[in-house]
């Protein structure tokens, strides 16, 4: 099971398209990479799943910008080599060993394709609070669209999307005859906070 999660995974960053309005005055703004954070889970399936992890990847936003200007945008990379498997139920041995797969050729090739690259065509207003974040994803060096619905809360941005892995070139890991493998859709969950 541990490989399963490496096909997964890379969907992860991914999918975010994360929006942060700006200050009153439309201005450019950083994403703050300490505090934010992109949470990729990735779902079991199969005859023997029972005996198979479901798994939590975490990483970083590397570097962003978000504009709110009349025009508002934002833009953001992520390091794939940053991902980290963070199952609190696996063994260290067997965290190695999903990590190890997850950055292997199979899955996120992190050697080929080192960054993850966000960046929106169009973003709207729903109400109060709620956007709807439309954009293209590079991802396995595959560029496909993605939307995501934003919400703010206490001055963080949280959201989620569902990506399917086929989608980029990723086809989802199975092991033992397909009797233990991950399902091709992942979810992908963000906390996004703008730079004071």
């Amino acid at each position: 099971m541990k490989q399963i999660l490496g096909a997964a995974v890379a969907l992860v960053i991914l999918s975010c398209g994360v929006i942060v309005p700006v200050d009153a005055q439309g201005k450019r703004r950083t994403i703050d990479g300490q505090r934010s954070v992109i949470i990729v889970r990735v779902y079991k399936s199969g005859l023997f799943s029972i005996f198979a992890h479901d798994h939590e990847i975490k990483a970083p936003i590397d570097r962003g910008e978000i504009d709110d200007s009349q025009n508002p945008s934002v833009e953001f990379w992520v390091d794939a080599g940053k991902l980290r498997v963070v199952d609190s139920d696996l063994s260290a041995n067997d965290r190695a060993e999903v990590q190890t797969t997850m950055e292997g050729p199979k899955v996120l090739a992190t050697d080929r394709f080192p960054q993850i690259h966000f960046r929106s065509t169009t973003i709207q207003k729903t109400g109060a609070g709620h956007w709807i974040v439309r954009g293209e994803l590079d991802l396995h060096g595959n560029t496909r669209p993605v939307e995501v619905a934003v919400t703010e809360q206490d001055g963080s941005y949280r959201g989620s999307a569902t990506l399917k892995q086929r989608d980029f070139g990723i086809s989802p890991v199975s092991i033992a005859g397909g009797t233990v493998k991950v399902k091709d859709s992942v979810t992908v969950e963000f906390e996004v906070v703008a730079a004071r």
